[in-house]
């Protein structure tokens, strides 16, 4: 019989090591499933301009994973049982139960309202394709001179504000946050983005603690309401609560809890990659959601199951951080570069260069998700298990 092997989730993470994996390892022995809810690949780092009526690339799955040997499998994931090796998947036909012989876990995360009043029934957020589509049509709607408030003082709340400022001046834009907006950042870096706030006539609530929304306005700790006609939710991120509904072990925050190879330290048939997983980078510190860790995870997860599946050495080299990118509208961006442990250095590129860095790196990330195998030698390894030995044989 073939080995199994059912990759829930083809984001950065999950389609990347699906491909990667198909390249490792010959088809003769293994069959690998690709699940995924929606049928298309989505670029989760250019949501922000899907938001603001941009029109994005459309690529199926079934056809980026043609003749790979990958069988797409578009519906949603319902349960994980992880002591019998299966999953339970839900479509318009109804129910399905998937079994497999190694899971490779990556649903990803999604918006966290972090029990906070109104956001579910009042708030927009830009964590899906179809959460993106409902604030460009509730853009869309808005008349000029309404207000926008972001909540939240991170990477995605930068991006959207300055996106929304951008594409429509007439509105009033407005970022609320908890802290300080972008102060891990380099002084260099927090003085354009200062300057970019203001070319782009945004507001800035910074030490504002948002305790409610309602359909008009978003209300602080302090009392104090801040008008919104339309709330942008972006205060953080929660992983999909299935791993936690198992008996895989996991972190306090819901995420897989993993070894140095990305393989869940409560059941070694199953690897966990990008957000879904709670893994320890260079320095000793958990790796933050996001693309800049869900594709180095891919390679190494997917590396260290094929090697395992054949018999060659199993790599464990940790990942650690190179820049952080952030867009300021099209025409403008921050590009942070940090030291492998994730923290800020001098060296910052603004503007309109730092845009075009900007662009090629989110443009490699979709092409490294169609062309996973770019940096892998020609050949597949070949599976053959006999009890606790394993074979192998160069194709």
């Amino acid at each position: 019989m073939k080995h199994r092997i059912v990759v829930l989730g083809a984001g950065y993470a999950g389609a990347t090591a699906a491909g990667r994996l198909a390249k490792r390892l010959h088809r003769d022995d293994v069959e690998i499933t690709l699940v995924n809810g929606d049928p298309d690949f989505v670029e989760r780092v250019r949501l922000h301009q899907l938001a603001t009526g941009q029109d994005l690339p459309v690529r199926p799955l079934r056809k980026m994973f043609a003749g790979t040997g990958v069988r797409v499998r578009i519906a949603r994931v319902d349960a994980v049982d992880a002591d019998r090796g299966t999953v339970h998947l839900l479509d318009e036909h109804g129910a399905e139960t998937l079994a497999y012989d190694t899971l490779v876990y990556a649903l990803g995360s999604t918006v966290a309202d972090f029990g906070v009043p109104g956001v579910v029934e009042h708030a927009h957020h830009v964590a899906s394709k179809q959460a993106a589509l409902r604030l460009r049509d509730r853009l869309n709607e808005m008349p000029s001179g309404a207000n926008v408030v972001v909540v939240g003082g991170g990477l995605t709340s930068i991006e959207i504000a300055t996106e929304i400022a951008e594409a429509r001046p007439d509105l009033r834009v407005a970022v609320a946050a908890r802290g300080g907006v972008g102060d891990w950042l380099d002084e260099k870096a927090r003085r354009h983005l200062r300057d970019a706030f203001e070319r782009l006539g945004i507001t800035v609530h910074e030490h504002t603690d948002i305790v409610r929304v309602t359909d008009t306005s978003v209300i602080t700790r302090s009392g104090t309401e801040i008008p919104a006609e339309t709330t942008v939710w972006t205060a953080g991120f929660a992983v999909h609560p299935i791993a936690a509904a198992s008996t895989l072990t996991v972190s306090d925050t819901g995420r897989i809890v993993v070894d140095a190879t990305q393989r869940s330290i409560s059941h070694p048939n199953v690897y966990a990659l990008g957000d879904a997983a709670h893994a320890i980078g260079i320095g000793g510190k958990p790796l933050r959601m996001g693309c800049a860790t869900a594709t180095p995870m891919a390679w190494l997860g997917a590396d260290a199951l094929a090697a395992r599946l054949t018999g060659r050495p199993v790599p464990d080299a940790p990942i650690g951080y190179n820049s952080q990118c952030i867009s300021l509208g099209r025409r403008d961006a921050i590009v942070q570069k940090v030291t492998k442990e994730d923290e800020p250095t001098p060296k910052v590129d603004v503007g309109r260069k730092a845009a075009r860095i900007k662009e090629l790196i989110c443009t490699g990330a979709a092409w490294s998700v169609r062309h996973p195998t770019f940096l892998i030698p020609s050949r597949r390894r070949r599976v053959v298990e006999t009890g606790a030995s394993v074979a192998v044989t160069t194709v």
